[in-house]
C-alpha cells in the first residue's frame, strides 16, 4: 500500500491536479479513522468511463495507487493495525451508544462508505429469555461524503444527510433467510443468494440497495445469543470487498457484540444500584410541626453510585422530630445493604422514643451482630419545638453546624464518641438551645474531607460558607433551605468528591408558648369532664370556638380510654399551629386498636369516632407508656 503524504506544503491547486488524486485533508477525517491507516485514492476509471466520485480510505487490502499489489506481509500488517485501532475505539465506549458510535466511526470511511447497525429490541440482559417475537431496530446509520471546504481548494469529509434508506424495525421470522444468516454468526457477502434475501428482509422490501453497492452482512452475537446485525456498504466506484474483509468484519462484529453485552449488563447493575440506593433513602421528608427540612445526597462518582451514607427525619411524640445522618464505611453494595439495616434499626428505636444515647448504643450492638468490621458513624439529634431545645448524641461523626438568624455560624461542641460497631463504649448526649430561626446542618465527612483538605479545614470552610450565605439575606431573614443546600454543595471543587455526601438541613421555627396548653389529669371518673372544660377554655382563648364540639367529643373518648388503664396521672396537651393537635399520654404500654363494635357492645366506638372526625390520628408507645394523638384543621 502506497502511503500518501499528510503535509499540504507545495501542493498544487485542486484544479491543476488529476481528479483521482484529490483527497481530503487528513485532519478533517473522522476520529474513527486510525492514524496508522493511510488514506487511499480510488483506482483509475476503466476505459470509456467517466471519472468517478472521489473515494477515500479503502480496505487495508486494496491495491496501491500505482496498480502494483503490495506484499502479502505488508497487507497483513495494515489489516492488523486497522483491526487493532478499530477495536480500541470500540472498547473505549462505556454505554451502548458510545460502543455503537465507536463501531461506526472506526469503519466509516476507513473500511466502508456506510454502516447500518441494527440491535435487538428490547436487548436481553444476562440470562433473561428474549422477548418474542425477535425484533431488530435500526440503532444508528453513518455515511460520509466528500465536499469542498470553505476555501474551495480541498475536499473534506462531512456527514451525508441522505443515507441509504432502510426500515426502522424488522421482525425476524423463524426459518427466514435473515434468521438463517443471523444463526450462522459469520459475516457474508451481500451478493450471495441467502444474503440478498436477508438484506431485503432487514432493510425492507421498499428499500432496495442502490445498483452497484457492495455489502457485508455481519451478525452481532453476544455471549449467549444474537443481539443484532451490522450492514457494511461500499459504493460501486470503490474497490469491492474481498475474502479477507470478512475476517475484518467478523472481528469488528465480535468486539462490538461483546461490548454491547457488557454495556447492557453494566446498565442493569447501575439501575439496580440506583434503585437500591433510592429505596434505602427517604422518598420525601416529613413535615413535622415547628421545623422545615431539606436534604441532598450525592454519590461518590458516576461509577460508584451506591454507598453507606444516609439521612432521616423521624416524627416523634410531642411534635418532636429525630434528625439522623450516618455513614457506613465504604461505598459499595455491601455498604448500602448495611446502611439499610442500620437505618431501619434507627427508625424502630426512634419509634420507641428512646434517648439519643440509647439509640446509638443499640445501633452499636446491631452493627456487631451484622458481622466484623461493620463500622459506621452517626449523628442522632432530637428537636423539641415546644422547649426550643435539641438533644444531640454522636458516634464518631463530624460535628453539626448551627447557623443563627443573625448570620453567625457555630460548630456545635458535642461529644465525639466512638464509631458504631466498635463495641463496649458508652455514648453521651448533650442538650443545647435551638432558637427560632436558626438552621442546623448535619452532613457526612464526604462534604468536608478529601485528598486536598483534612476534616478540620473542611469544617471551617463549611462554617465560613454558611456565614457568607447568611449575610446575603440579611440579619432578619434566614436563607432559604433549598438554596442553602445548593450553595453548600457548590463549594466542592473538582478534587473534593472522594466519598458520598449526605446533607440534612433543619430550620427551627418552634412553637410559641402561647400556642401550647398542658395539663395533668388524675385517673378518675371525673377526668373526661375536666378535660372537656379545659379544652373549651383553651379554644376560646385561641379563637377556635367552631372546633369546640368536635374537640370535646374526641378528647372525651381518648381520655376515657386512658383513665381506664392508667395508674398515674394522665397528660393532656393542646398545640395550635397550622392544625390543632391534641395529645393524651398515660403509663399503660398497650396501644389502642380500632375495631368494629357489635350492636350488643356497650363500648368500642371511641376510636371509630376519632378516625371519622379527625384529619389524622395515631398512637406511639413510649418507654414509660404511650401517647394517643389526633389533629383537626384550624380552618374549615
Amino acid at each position: 500500500m502506497t502511503e500518501q503524504p499528510t503535509s499540504h506544503e507545495g501542493r498544487r491547486p485542486l484544479a491543476d491536479r488529476p481528479q483521482e488524486q484529490a483527497r481530503p485533508r487528513q485532519e478533517a477525517a473522522p476520529a474513527g479513522l486510525p492514524s496508522d491507516i493511510p488514506v487511499q485514492p480510488a483506482p483509475p476509471p476503466a476505459a470509456g468511463q467517466g471519472a468517478p466520485a472521489v473515494a477515500v480510505a479503502v480496505s487495508p487490502k486494496a491495491p496501491s495507487a500505482g496498480g502494483v499489489a503490495e506484499q502479502p506481509g505488508r497487507r497483513e500488517g495494515d489489516r492488523l493495525r486497522f483491526v487493532g485501532a478499530a477495536t480500541r475505539r470500540i472498547a473505549r465506549g462505556l454505554d451502548l451508544d458510545e460502543i455503537v458510535l465507536g463501531l461506526c466511526r472506526a469503519t466509516v470511511p476507513a473500511f466502508s462508505d456506510e454502516i447500518l447497525v441494527y440491535l435487538r429490541d428490547p436487548l436481553p440482559v444476562g440470562d433473561e429469555r428474549p422477548v418474542s417475537p425477535f425484533v431488530l431496530r435500526l440503532r444508528r446509520t453513518d455515511r460520509l461524503r466528500l465536499t469542498p471546504d470553505l476555501e474551495g481548494d480541498e475536499l473534506v469529509l462531512v456527514p451525508d444527510p441522505d443515507p441509504t434508506p432502510a426500515a426502522e424495525l424488522c421482525e425476524v421470522r423463524s426459518g427466514s433467510a435473515l434468521s438463517e444468516v443471523l444463526r450462522g454468526v459469520r459475516p457474508v457477502f451481500g451478493d450471495s443468494a441467502a444474503a440478498r434475501t436477508a438484506l431485503a428482509e432487514l432493510l425492507g422490501p421498499e428499500h432496495p440497495l442502490p445498483g452497484g453497492t457492495r455489502a457485508i452482512l455481519a451478525p452481532l452475537r453476544g455471549r449467549r445469543r444474537v443481539i443484532g446485525a451490522a450492514v457494511l456498504l461500499r459504493r460501486g466506484e470503490r474497490t469491492a470487498f474481498e475474502a479477507d474483509d470478512l475476517l475484518v468484519a467478523a472481528q469488528l462484529a465480535t468486539h462490538t457484540a461483546l461490548g454491547i453485552d457488557k454495556a447492557v449488563l453494566y446498565g442493569r447493575e447501575a439501575y439496580i444500584a440506583d434503585e437500591l440506593q433510592r429505596t434505602m433513602l427517604p422518598d420525601s421528608l416529613p413535615q413535622p410541626t415547628g421545623v422545615k427540612l431539606a436534604s441532598r445526597y450525592l454519590p461518590a462518582a458516576e461509577t460508584a453510585r451506591v454507598g453507606g451514607d444516609w439521612y432521616d427525619a423521624i416524627p416523634l411524640p410531642g411534635s418532636r422530630v429525630a434528625l439522623v445522618v450516618g455513614d457506613v464505611m465504604g461505598h459499595s453494595m455491601t455498604s448500602a445493604a448495611i446502611m439499610g439495616q442500620l437505618r431501619t434499626t434507627a427508625q424502630t428505636l426512634a419509634g420507641l422514643d428512646l434517648p439519643p444515647q440509647e439509640v446509638l448504643h443499640h445501633l452499636d450492638e446491631q452493627a456487631q451482630r451484622l458481622g466484623e468490621n461493620r463500622m459506621a458513624t452517626c449523628m442522632y439529634a432530637v428537636y423539641d419545638p415546644v422547649s426550643h431545645r435539641i438533644t444531640v448524641a454522636n458516634a464518631g461523626h463530624p460535628p453539626p453546624i448551627l447557623l443563627h438568624l443573625g448570620g453567625r455560624a457555630e460548630v456545635l461542641r458535642v461529644p465525639a464518641g466512638a464509631p458504631i460497631g466498635v463495641g463496649g463504649v458508652d455514648f453521651e448526649a448533650v442538650e443545647l438551645d435551638a432558637p427560632a430561626g436558626a438552621t442546623l446542618l448535619l452532613y457526612t465527612d464526604g462534604l468536608v474531607e478529601s485528598r486536598l483538605r483534612d476534616v478540620s479545614s473542611g469544617i471551617e470552610q463549611l462554617r465560613e460558607r454558611l456565614a457568607a450565605t447568611a449575610q446575603l439575606t440579611g440579619p432578619d431573614h434566614a436563607p432559604p433551605l433549598e438554596a442553602l443546600c445548593d450553595d453548600v454543595l457548590d463549594m466542592l471543587g473538582p478534587g473534593d468528591r472522594d466519598d458520598d455526601i449526605a446533607l440534612l438541613a433543619a430550620r427551627f421555627d418552634g412553637i410559641a408558648p402561647s400556642d401550647v396548653a398542658y395539663w395533668f389529669l388524675e385517673p378518675e371518673d371525673a377526668a373526661p369532664g375536666r378535660a372537656r372544660r379545659l379544652a373549651r377554655r383553651a379554644l376560646a382563648r385561641w379563637g377556635l370556638e367552631e372546633l369546640t364540639d368536635s374537640v370535646e367529643l374526641l378528647i372525651s373518648e381518648v381520655v376515657t380510654n386512658a383513665v381506664r388503664y392508667a395508674e398515674r396521672p394522665v397528660t393532656l396537651r393542646l398545640l395550635r399551629t397550622d392544625v390543632l393537635r391534641c395529645e393524651v399520654g398515660d403509663d399503660s404500654p398497650q396501644l389502642p386498636r380500632q375495631r368494629r363494635a357489635r350492636e350488643t357492645d356497650e363500648g368500642g366506638r371511641g376510636l371509630f369516632l376519632v378516625n371519622r372526625l379527625a384529619r389524622r390520628w395515631g398512637a406511639t408507645r413510649l418507654s414509660g407508656g404511650k401517647v394517643v394523638w389526633f389533629e383537626l384543621p384550624t380552618r374549615v
